[in-house]
């Protein structure tokens, strides 16, 4: 379908695309409370006339469009948000929806229900013009992505595309990868006492504070395309509640964004090696990756390990470029290739052998914080872009990809 066609046909149905989209901000859907955005999205497939609707055991709505033989194409993208925090903070209600200023307003718009709402739309508004694709088109509001990608680990054992399109923000700049990330804790251990008497105790807030510091000098593997390791602590705690008590054990999550090929064992040894060197007698040490026991709205439960693979798509690879060609040419304009600096469900889905790229509306830099807003036109643009994505990609393979 020309391109003119397809941007057509975002014109003639942007007032629906801008009105899903406030309505699924308007929905409030806190990770584990998805389920009134998800029937939301189920509704709004059935309305655009969708193949296949269904919901899988996780909570995840999943849509198709058939094809012909060509590749199978899926658009991915969340449906979870994170707590807005203090309303006061907010030019707006949180989940108003507010349509001021040429932009939307509230939890989620950026992260991430306009991508949600353009992909809708972008496969809806191929089956209302009568197309057949190249390949199946599939589509994924997904839950749980805030709390390790509950709903995608299980996507990623049900559903097996032949390439993927992570719905993020990206500013609709084409993204290649990101890195991976582990959530390590690290506890040290010694003698609980009264804080008057410290000699009769073990203190481990020093050996912490000493391993804090050495972790921030620490020789953390580089990568000059995706920005190397970081090892950033963030959550601390302690096992007493009185001001007056020595703790016996102080523990701090690490948020550990690994370079590409590195692996939680090789992330966990190196912490162990600047432990060993912080140590003093009476004082013991261990650092264990974060599991956590989380559950859907379907109450569908999986203990979650947080190590999550990096995604890296080549700056060759044919597919990259395929892609990087229909959104130039759909979107009239220059294209951008950068590699997201946070990670994206699109690790789960690579790990099972997936090829994943990424694009969506909104700045990354709204995501997670007050006054979080996304341009119409972006919405509108990135509709067209998925579009373009999704006809372009389903094509069949040639022996030039």
């Amino acid at each position: 379908m020309p391109k003119s066609d397809l941007r057509a046909l975002v014109d003639g149905a942007s007032e629906r695309i801008v009105r899903f989209a406030q309505a699924l901000v308007r929905t409030p859907s806190l990770t584990g409370q998805e389920g009134e955005a998800a029937a939301l999205v189920r509704r709004e497939l059935e309305s655009l006339g969708f193949d296949d609707i269904s919901v899988d055991e996780a909570g995840n709505v999943i849509g198709c469009l058939r094809g012909g033989p060509g590749r199978r194409v899926l658009l991915h993208a969340h449906l979870d948000v994170v707590d807005p925090g203090d309303p006061s903070l907010w030019r707006y209600e949180p989940f108003s929806g507010a349509l001021e200023e040429g932009h939307l307003w509230g939890r989620g718009a950026v992260d991430d229900k306009g991508s949600v709402a353009a992909q809708v739309y972008a496969l809806g508004l191929l089956r209302e013009a009568g197309l057949t694709p190249p390949g199946d088109l599939l589509l994924a509001a997904v839950v749980g992505e805030e709390v390790g990608g509950l709903g995608t680990r299980y996507l990623s054992r049900t559903l097996r595309p032949d390439v993927a399109i992570i719905g993020e923000p990206s500013h609709n700049t084409l993204r290649r990868g990101h890195r991976g990330r582990f959530e390590f804790i690290v506890t040290f251990r010694g003698r609980s006492a009264h804080a008057s008497v410290p000699h009769e105790g073990r203190n481990p807030h020093y050996a912490m504070a000493r391993f804090l510091l050495a972790l921030r000098e620490a020789p953390l593997a580089r990568d000059a395309e995706f920005g190397g390791t970081t090892a950033v602590p963030t959550l601390i705690g302690v096992d007493q509640h009185n001001s007056n008590v020595i703790p016996a054990e102080v523990r701090v999550h690490l948020d550990w964004r690994s370079a590409p090929q590195e692996t939680p064992a090789q992330a966990q040894a190196l912490l162990e090696g600047i432990i060993q060197s912080c140590l003093e007698p009476g004082i013991t040490a261990e650092v264990t990756l974060r599991t956590q026991r989380v559950s859907s709205y379907t109450g569908y439960t999986e203990t979650v390990r947080h190590a999550i693979t990096p995604f890296i798509t080549a700056p060759d690879d044919p597919l990259l470029t395929k892609a990087h060609r229909a959104l130039e040419g759909a979107l009239g304009h220059p294209v951008p290739i950068e590699i997201w600096p946070f990670f994206t469900d699109g690790g789960f889905l690579y790990a099972q052998g997936v090829p994943c790229l990424g694009f969506g509306p909104g700045q990354e830099t709204m995501a997670h914080v007050a006054d979080e807003r996304l341009p119409l036109s972006q919405l509108l643009e990135a509709t067209l872009g998925y579009m373009a994505l999704a006809l372009a990609l389903s094509e069949p393979p040639t022996s030039k990809g």
